[in-house]
């Protein structure tokens, strides 16, 4: 199975002809939040309906950049991860939108105690999975995917607890544009592709009873 994912694409669908090969050979497209800057229904599914184009095979959540009805309208169309959880064989997706609060006051920001919350409910749909794929907006706490700017760690110390409480194979994040990278919380892959727009994005491949996951760039 290949996973490909990104996220903060904030309505900037430009690359997605550029990742045509990779969109439609890929058996589940992720996206991992922010698909709009601070709007809702119509523009989420101008954003899902480009992403068709390529694959109709799609799982997605809200982040803090969205507006609620985005996830009412995932929720409509059946692939919210949101609080959600998905088993595709032997593979399990579960995931949390929103983000935890920021100094900027988005449209959809969540306490640590609704991510947790969140987070436990979408997993207990998958724990019995062979292959636990997580998918938070935002980033585990203390990585090198949580970085902002002047060199703090703003992720969530909630989901970094989580991870090391219930050990998925991979997190997938998003939220901190400045801080794509890859990392380990424990023995779990922690991954932020940054901004749509600059051309990254993320793969997952299950094959032959291993697993791996890898930052990937357009150019």
């Amino acid at each position: 199975m290949k996973i490909i994912s990104f996220g903060d694409i904030h309505e900037d669908i430009r690359n997605l002809s550029m990742m045509r090969s990779e969109l439609e050979t890929a058996e589940l497209i992720v996206l991992s939040g922010d698909l709009t800057n601070c709007h809702g229904k119509a523009e989420t599914k101008r954003v899902l309906d480009a992403i068709k184009k390529y694959n109709k095979h799609l799982l997605a959540q809200y982040g803090n950049m969205d507006m609620q009805e985005t996830d009412s309208y995932l929720s409509q169309e059946g692939i919210n991860l949101h609080g959600n959880g998905y088993l595709l064989g032997d593979v399990g997706i579960f995931g949390c939108g929103g983000s935890s609060a920021t100094p900027f006051h988005t449209p959809s920001e969540i306490s640590e105690a609704e991510i947790e919350r969140f987070l436990t409910d979408g997993f207990n749909k998958v724990k019995d999975a062979r292959w636990k794929i997580m998918v938070c907006h935002t980033p585990p706490k203390d990585t090198t995917t949580d970085i902002i700017q002047n060199g703090m760690h703003v992720g969530s110390q909630t989901v970094r607890d989580f991870i090391l409480k219930f050990k998925p194979h991979v997190c997938i994040s998003g939220h901190i544009h400045e801080s794509r990278n890859k990392d380990k919380v424990g023995d779990t892959i922690v991954l932020n592709a940054g901004m749509f727009r600059d051309g990254w994005y993320i793969e997952v491949v299950i094959d032959k009873g291993a697993l791996s996951a890898a930052l990937k760039s357009i150019a």
